[in-house]
């Protein structure tokens, strides 16, 4: 793979400006004490920063079923579909594909750090998947259980100890993979190395920090705003802490703001017919709520 395509998949998805603002802003609707209680050991500021980070790195596990399926692409590798029904219930699956009739699915996950609550859950997760690819493809088939970061280990007795187990049962190879080994058994091992590398050159180039100003681009702020239910912006615009420590962070300019405040203004005075009587309601509050603020 080319770097600059690397590169563009990982910023695509990690640094997504599709519902990121929105996203937030329904984050601090619905749990305002989150980012500005009186019991909280960071302030304001430093909660949006946590947000927007543990946003990315959602998003970053993301880019990496991206670009591992490029890879199998190019290597080869034929890929299934990965929706499928089973027992009942709809089962998504990470990494399905095939290769010299070899049928392959892979449960990817970043990082091995779940919590022991989770661990058992995983597992068994994991034992269900195997047996929808049995029931659909056979047993000319092997399964992945497979972490991207191979410097997280945190579960993994008891995933070889639940894997001994299972081998018995399901008469397929089945891995454990942390990293590499992923790779070495799909006879790519040079991707790994790819990939190291790639990062390590993407790495000196990302933000220190998420940028927290979004009056950069108030446009596409604004396009994002206006996914936000009219009773979440009642919300926060009726909160004067969220007000003033928050909005007036993320708006400092307060472009977006005004923009917001037109948009609502030609929404109650040319198409309030199209709206529901709550949403009509809300949607007053806020314009006023809003216009007195400004």
């Amino acid at each position: 793979m080319e770097y600059n395509k690397f590169k563009e998949i990982l910023n695509k998805s990690v640094f997504n400006e599709i519902d990121s603002k929105q996203k937030l802003l329904e984050a601090i609707a619905k749990e305002p004490s989150r980012f500005v209680g009186l019991f909280r050991s960071t302030l304001p500021k430093m909660k949006l920063i946590q947000n927007l980070t543990q946003s990315q790195e959602i998003r970053f596990g993301d880019a990496f079923e991206i670009l591992i399926r490029e890879y199998l692409t190019e290597n080869g590798y034929n890929h299934l579909p990965r929706r499928y029904k089973w027992q009942g219930t709809d089962l998504d699956i990470d990494q399905c594909f095939e290769k010299n009739n070899v049928f392959y699915f892979a449960e990817q996950k970043l990082r091995d750090d779940h919590d022991s609550t989770k661990k058992v859950g995983q597992f068994d997760n994991f034992e269900n998947k195997i047996d929808l690819i049995i029931a659909t493809y056979g047993e000319n088939a092997e399964a992945f259980m497979f972490f991207v970061d191979p410097d997280m280990t945190k579960n993994e007795n008891y995933y070889r100890n639940r894997l001994e187990k299972t081998l018995i049962s399901k008469k397929i190879p089945i891995h454990i993979c942390y990293g590499k080994p992923f790779y070495e058994v799909l006879d790519i091992p040079h991707v790994w190395d790819e990939i190291v590398a790639y990062l390590e050159k993407w790495r000196e180039g990302i933000p220190e920090f998420p940028e927290l100003n979004f009056d950069l681009e108030p446009e596409k702020a604004l396009e994002q705003i206006k996914r936000v239910s009219a009773s979440n912006l009642q919300k926060i615009f009726s909160n004067d802490l969220i007000f003033n420590d928050i909005i007036l962070t993320i708006f400092p300019q307060k472009t977006t703001l005004y923009l917001l405040l037109t948009y609502i203004e030609e929404l109650l005075n040319v198409s309030p017919q199209t709206l529901k009587k709550a949403a009509l309601k809300n949607y007053q509050e806020v314009y006023n709520l809003l216009k007195n603020r400004l």
